[in-house]
């Protein structure tokens, strides 16, 4: 046996076959629900893993998963896993040309896809030549049909429940496309030995990792039930999905939504007794505290042992709130990325006076991003993390050798965030290099700033972005969501606000009201979005 997803599932079920592996909420208020336990869970994803193999396809190939959150995406995951083929996620909020694009570069030659998505399959089809089976859940609108398929029902219903699987490898691949703020996705590739060590802690999140397969599956058996994992961000995002296969290594149950919606969240986190729930971000967190003063005030939430944020920053402002309303949870500012898996977690003194700290794992560094060496104490670098990291981006040699390393006889990946780090060997994280902005020859880093506008108590979100400046090169912009009810704000208050917070020439020279941030499903920033909304409405600079 070697550490290998499906393997080290296999070897949980095999322990305890009758514990609820997952329960999944179709539509929040419905009621409708689907629970499975760990053998239930594993002979569906063997039905499924048979079709794949009975319908031509072959260990390496590439399945993309076009779904909303689902019993059929993870077990559509496990059944790719124990066939040898390679999950790749795809965002359901790719429109036609974004999934043509990821589509060829992902090189899939099939794709499990949500009948609702099915014109927009359909249109992509013709320009996928490599694409040659699909696989489509649930029933296709009358008027838009989408493509020839098989519907998922037969396809679950034509293979074996039972195993029979060729011998797997660690080595087999796991592939996790990323949008991050920039540019077309990129899909990080992953060793599956390497994924279960920086992705999954090694099958003990709160401890040592295990020294052999084997162990995973003799620890569960010693554990017993009673935690339920709650990834309530869309599986399409590395980070639930990685969240769901903690709890599976764990031994434990994960709890599902099709979609995000704050008041029926916590309405399962009361029904199920939710141990643990990973979020994305103020985006998520934020309606999470409203329903929680408003609506859904009273919600017993006394089972919740932590609440988690990954993949986006939780601001110190929200933070304080979320810990108000929960005080008996552990509220967690994790930070990680689809090309490292773990890095650390922020210190209870992260915030806008002192910046977002990080007590970082022993693989992670700061280092200078052209001799690798690690920087001086104070001295901004990249952060960057060795051993148990992926062996680059799929299609894309060049964007592997800007990113991914040798040194010391390991591998490390070189991250886009600038950092410094401490005599303690506190790391604080600056932001993404990528978007820094450089106004009069300083640079500002966008996460920072928005910390200080989120502390606001009538902001709900905000994006800062750099908008082109004749005086100063570029000047920072603040793209600011109010909250609902909230005055009128204009610049003059919201620098004076930042001054207390800020350098001066990191307060915003620029205000723009919107509606509603735009982030992706996840919670994550929109820098592109921020920085042309911000130029559209570029109005005269002011001095800070």
């Amino acid at each position: 046996m070697e550490y290998n997803l499906a393997d080290l599932f296999e070897s949980v079920v095999d322990v305890v076959p009758d514990r609820e592996a997952l329960v999944y909420v179709d539509h929040p208020g419905t009621g409708r629900e689907r629970r499975l336990t760990y053998a239930e869970l594993d002979a569906a994803a063997n039905r499924l893993a048979h079709h794949l193999i009975d319908s031509g396809l072959r260990p390496g190939e590439h399945l993309g998963l076009h779904l909303y959150n689902g019993v059929e995406y993870l077990q559509t995951v496990l059944a790719c896993l124990k066939a040898r083929l390679v999950p790749v996620n795809v965002n359901y909020r790719y429109v036609e040309e974004e999934l043509v694009y990821l589509y060829r570069d992902a090189d899939l030659a099939a794709l499990v896809f949500d009948a609702e998505f099915g014109p927009r399959v359909a249109a992509a089809l013709p320009h996928t030549e490599k694409l040659r089976h699909l696989v489509r859940v649930g029933t296709p609108d009358a008027s838009a049909p989408g493509p020839d398929c098989v519907p998922f029902t037969e396809a679950e219903a034509s293979g074996s429940p039972e195993r029979g699987f060729p011998a797997r490898s660690g080595d087999d691949l796991f592939i996790i496309y990323t949008g991050g703020t920039t540019g077309m996705p990129k899909g990080v590739m992953w060793r599956q030995e390497d994924l279960f060590f920086a992705g999954l802690f090694g099958g003990e999140p709160s401890g040592e990792p295990v020294k052999r397969p084997e162990e995973l599956a003799e620890r569960v058996a010693a554990r017993g039930a009673g935690l339920t994992f709650f990834p309530a961000p869309p599986l399409m995002h590395g980070t639930s999905t990685l969240t769901a296969f903690i709890a599976f290594d764990y031994g434990q149950r994960v709890v599902i939504h099709r979609k995000y919606v704050p008041e029926e969240v916590l309405r399962t986190i009361e029904k199920e007794k939710v141990s643990s729930i990973s979020l994305v971000g103020d985006a998520m967190l934020r309606p999470l505290i409203d329903a929680l003063r408003g609506p859904l005030a009273g919600t017993d939430l006394s089972s919740l042992f932590s609440i988690s944020s990954s993949g986006a920053i939780m601001s110190e402002t929200v933070r304080a709130e979320l810990h108000a309303l929960v005080p008996n949870a552990l509220i967690l500012n994790n930070f990680g990325s689809s090309e490292s898996g773990s890095n650390g977690r922020a210190t209870d003194d992260s915030g806008p006076a002192t910046g977002f700290r990080l007590e970082v794992n022993e693989r992670t560094k700061v280092v200078d991003p052209v001799t690798y060496e690690a920087v001086a104490v104070g001295e901004p670098g990249r952060l960057a993390q060795r051993g148990h990291v992926p062996l680059g981006y799929y299609n894309d040699p060049g964007k592997t050798a800007e990113t991914f390393f040798q040194k010391d006889g390991e591998r490390w990946v070189l991250l886009g965030d600038m950092a410094t780090v401490d005599e303690q060997g506190i790391v604080t994280v600056l932001g993404r290099g990528s978007q820094c902005i450089n106004t009069g020859g300083e640079k500002v880093y966008p996460e920072e700033v928005e910390q200080a506008l989120k502390s606001h108590p009538d902001v709900y979100d905000a994006l800062v972005a750099g908008v082109p400046d004749p005086k100063w090169g570029q000047h920072v912009a603040a793209v600011v969501q109010l909250r609902a009810g909230a005055p009128a704000l204009d610049l003059d208050a919201l620098q004076q606000h930042c001054r207390t917070r800020l350098a001066g020439y990191k307060v915003p020279r620029q205000l723009v009201l919107a509606d509603q941030i735009q982030r992706s499903p996840s919670g994550k920033a929109d820098y592109r979005w921020a920085r042309s909304v911000a130029a559209e409405a570029n109005g005269p600079s002011r001095p800070s």
